[in-house]
């Protein structure tokens, strides 16, 4: 049992000074004994004297020796943050406007900050912000006026007239003209103007025919959607002539709008390179180009027109008089489409290149085109790398294609064009 604090006696103590000191003793030797001792045996144990190691347990875990902050300070907080509805820096102490000035923000309006602060601190963190290089020595060893000037020299270097909003310049001048010595200006940029020609619709004038003649948009995972608003509003234009669509992702959809493309626009040259053009597409196309009498070039590589898509093209190019370049390369075709193309190759007088790469014409195919070129006088390039053609009927195509090419270099250097100087 814990001894008795007696509340008098000797010595003159006060009973209530006894009892203070009884019950902070009473709150330390408030203890739970260690495993050292057994519970049920804690009282025989304090009994025969022996000591065990003790633990206080708080009442409070969440107390801690952190003072409250001053009256003071809570207020000079409260002025710092609030400073932009309520700028009272002059009706504070010295020492006290200086520890607002330190809490404040550098993205205060000027508005607020350029008549009321005047602490060199403050405009100097606002200068380190904004700009890597501060000489202050050059603008007399005042960071305030160093800011003003700069920020106004930005101000009226960027300023276009007629776009930049005038009071942007108007409301800053009250604001430092105080502060501001000297501006280093050396550039002022002209108003933005459309000249009277560039106005004008291209399609009332023949001078601007140039602009707008290619139009490029590769690997941009353009979709049928997409593809279908574009050529809406293509169809009529009155000088594109060449659209690369090449690496996107248009299918059947996005090529039967460019179908109609072909046909009511003066395009020379399409691009539809690597997408997921099928047979019906084609078919699109093929149509198309039935009814135009300005395309030149058709690139349709890397797609899945079949023989479905290629007999279309091949029909189509049986009425054409215009296409000189027709690119076919693995698309997955067949004999039915060189069936197709060896009577394109004993009618058209206007095709110059076809490439067949990277597709299953094999033997019959390659004996269909070889036939077809028996009379043909035009086409200068015809590839069948890895079309499974057999070798000398692929030896055959080549003698009688490099025959035509060297015919028509022959007449070239026989008529040569002149070209103006």
């Amino acid at each position: 049992a814990l001894p008795q604090m007696p509340f008098g006696g000797a010595g003159g103590r006060s009973r209530g000074s006894n009892t203070g000191k009884a019950s902070s003793k009473a709150f330390r030797e408030r203890a739970v004994l260690t495993e050292a001792a057994p519970a049920g045996n804690a009282e025989a144990s304090l009994a025969d004297g022996s000591f065990y190691t003790r633990r206080c347990i708080t009442e409070d875990p969440g107390w801690s020796l952190v003072t409250v902050p001053h009256l003071t300070e809570l207020c000079l907080q409260h002025i710092a943050h609030n400073f932009q509805m309520n700028p009272i820096l002059n009706c504070l102490l010295p020492e006290d406007q200086k520890k607002v000035v330190d809490r404040l923000s550098t993205s205060l309006p000027l508005t607020v900050t350029a008549n009321i602060v005047s602490h060199e601190d403050y405009w100097k963190r606002c200068c380190m912000e904004r700009w890597q290089v501060c000489d202050v020595s050059n603008y007399g060893d005042s960071w305030k006026r160093m800011f003003f000037e700069r920020h106004l020299e930005n101000i009226l270097k960027f300023f276009i007239p007629n776009t930049t909003d005038p009071n942007q310049v108007l409301e800053l001048i009250p604001l430092c003209k105080d502060y501001v010595r000297k501006l280093e200006i050396d550039q002022f940029l002209p108003p933005l103007r459309v000249d009277q020609e560039e106005s004008k619709d291209l399609s009332d004038t023949e001078d601007d025919a140039e602009l707008g003649e290619v139009f490029k948009l590769t690997r941009s995972k353009v979709d049928d959607d997409k593809i279908k608003l574009l050529a809406r509003n293509l169809q009529y234009h009155p000088c594109l002539l060449e659209l690369d669509l090449s690496h996107n992702l248009i299918g059947d959809h996005g090529a039967q709008a460019l179908g109609k493309l072909i046909s009511h626009s003066r395009l020379e040259t399409l691009n539809l390179c690597n997408n997921q053009i099928c047979h019906l597409g084609a078919q699109a196309l093929a149509q198309g180009l039935a009814e135009s009498s300005t395309l030149t070039s058709l690139n349709l590589r890397l797609n899945f027109v079949e023989d479905k898509g290629g007999e279309a093209i091949g029909r189509a190019l049986l009425t054409n008089s215009s296409l000189r370049s027709l690119h076919l390369g693995s698309n997955n075709l067949s004999e039915p489409t060189a069936a197709v193309f060896s009577q394109v190759l004993a009618q058209n007088t206007t095709l110059r290149s076809i490439n067949f790469s990277c597709n299953h014409l094999r033997l019959d195919g390659g004996k269909k085109l070889l036939e077809g070129l028996a009379n043909n006088k035009t086409l200068t390039e015809l590839d069948l790398r890895h079309a499974e053609v057999e070798q000398e009927t692929d030896f055959l195509i080549y003698e009688i294609v490099w025959a035509n090419r060297e015919a028509v270099r022959r007449a070239s250097l026989q008529h040569p064009t002149t070209e103006p100087f």
